[in-house]
């Protein structure tokens, strides 16, 4: 059952209210000061927080009048929807584009092409499928027909989700509609299918491809790495095929003279992105990668994650028989097979090789021999990972919260010893202010309790803390 008010309702002001009551909010601020998203992490902010929100907040109780309320508003016409959609998106707060959207239709703001593109280039960035499916089916339904970027957006937001067969809907459903099928598309849906392991499939869009007239690409051989690391069972012909597909790819061509993919400025979209490559985060930082060794990232990714030490010392001798040298990705990733592989000493010496060449360092290097040698939870991958952060924190760099409530989380699982490292991470974040994840203070609380500590510890205190004012926050919003 639905109920409807007038905008003068003071249940509809309460509701409003409470979406917007943070007061004074820039467009660009707006994200920022909504409620805190390691509580609800799913669509909560209007679902189920505000039902019991309206019981608490309304216009008269908080004091708040039509004009302080058009004040606090953050935003009032398509234009300014539009800014706090793209902020929202930077920012990373991919989760909240679909309640802004709503309040858009609240407010009686018509979207535009460009406001739904906006929409699906978030949901594509944050692998929100089904927001980015309903975000056509709005777009269709106002006349907007989608073109073929928002389909490759589509299609690549099936890829990140690992939803192929929705991928494939996605395709027919542009042949029917007559919506031009170009190189982008193969290839993303190419990248798709790789997603869920789908050789056979794959191989029948190279075909597709060969007979449109189009060449493979980095990107294409990429794809198709992915696809047999993604393939069920793994066997030993795996990393095999994967190191010949490397050698096949040297002669590789461009499929389309053109290479952009999305708008200029903040929202654009490359092409690692769009197709789902590895280093994608990584593009941007053009001294941290070399955008050229795009199959290479690939297949050392793919056999770091399958654990094969030898394949990725192959690929690492090939890279450097062409000549290329390999860059700051490379190396984390021969980092990451030796750790998971449980070698500990091998990834602390390719760790301390690159640091001492003199080379540019990042912090991921530091945090990557930090999460691999907690594995297993040795004294002796705990004193090397300790000492890794310590190293990281005297060189200036601190870790972010998505960071350090991944080490956190790790470092609590460790049983024996003296849960120095833990205790160093909390510390390193307490004394930035920043407030982990709630599964990293979960599971720091339950390290802490399982040991012989005193009740007034400063690190107990600030847990019990902590997890007093999640479980306030959750009671007033049940």
């Amino acid at each position: 059952m639905f109920l409807f008010f007038s905008k003068e309702h003071p249940l509809f002001m309460a509701w409003r209210i409470f979406t917007k009551r943070t007061a004074g909010l820039s467009k660009t601020a707006y994200g920022q000061s909504l409620l805190d998203t390691s509580l609800f992490p799913q669509r909560s902010l209007f679902f189920p927080a505000f039902r019991g929100a309206l019981a608490m907040f309304s216009a008269s109780s908080l004091g708040i009048g039509p004009e302080e309320y058009a004040k606090r508003n953050y935003a009032n016409n398509i234009s300014e929807y539009n800014t706090v959609l793209g902020s929202l998106t930077v920012q990373r707060r991919y989760f909240l584009l679909r309640d802004v959207y709503d309040d858009m239709q609240l407010d009686g703001v018509q979207p535009i092409r460009d406001t739904f593109h906006t929409l699906i280039v978030g949901a594509m960035k944050g692998a929100r499928l089904q927001d980015s499916l309903y975000f056509m089916d709005e777009m269709k339904s106002m006349g907007m027909a989608p073109d073929t970027t928002l389909y490759n957006f589509i299609i690549s937001t099936c890829g990140k989700s690992k939803n192929s067969d929705c991928a494939i809907q996605l395709l027919e459903n542009m042949k029917r509609s007559g919506v031009k099928l170009k190189g982008q598309t193969y290839i993303t849906f190419l990248c798709a299918c790789a997603s869920t392991g789908q050789v056979d499939q794959v191989y029948a869009i190279v075909r597709d491809m060969t007979a449109a007239g189009l060449g493979l690409n980095k990107f294409c051989y990429a794809g198709l790495i992915t696809a047999f690391k993604n393939r069920q069972p793994v066997t030993e012909e795996t990393t095999s095929k994967i190191i010949e597909l490397v050698k096949q790819s040297k002669g590789w061509s461009s499929v389309e003279a053109s290479s952009g993919t999305g708008d200029s400025g903040m929202l654009s979209v490359t092409e690692e992105e769009l197709y789902n490559i590895p280093a994608a985060e990584f593009v941007h930082r053009r001294s941290f990668i070399n955008r050229q060794l795009t199959v290479y990232h690939t297949a050392l990714h793919a056999c770091a994650d399958l654990g094969s030490k030898e394949s990725v010392d192959t690929l690492m001798e090939m890279l450097k028989g062409d000549g290329d040298t390999p860059d700051i990705f490379c190396v984390i990733q021969v980092m990451r097979c030796y750790l998971h592989c449980r070698d500990i000493e091998g990834g602390k010496q390719v760790f301390d090789e690159y640091v001492n060449s003199g080379k540019l360092l990042a912090v991921e290097l530091y945090t990557t021999l930090a999460q691999g040698a907690m594995i297993g939870h040795t004294p002796k991958g705990m004193e090397i990972a300790r000492e890794a952060l310590e190293k990281m924190t005297a060189r200036g760099w601190f870790l972010t919260p998505r960071l350090g409530g991944e080490l956190l989380t790790i470092a609590s699982g460790e049983q024996i010893g003296g849960f120095t490292t833990a205790n160093y991470i909390w510390d390193l974040m307490q004394a930035r202010h920043i407030v982990p994840p709630l599964t990293a203070v979960e599971a720091y609380h339950k390290g802490l309790m399982e040991r012989d500590i005193p009740k007034d510890d400063p690190r107990l205190t600030q847990i019990n803390q902590a997890l007093s004012e999640v479980q306030r926050r959750r009671q007033i919003f049940r």
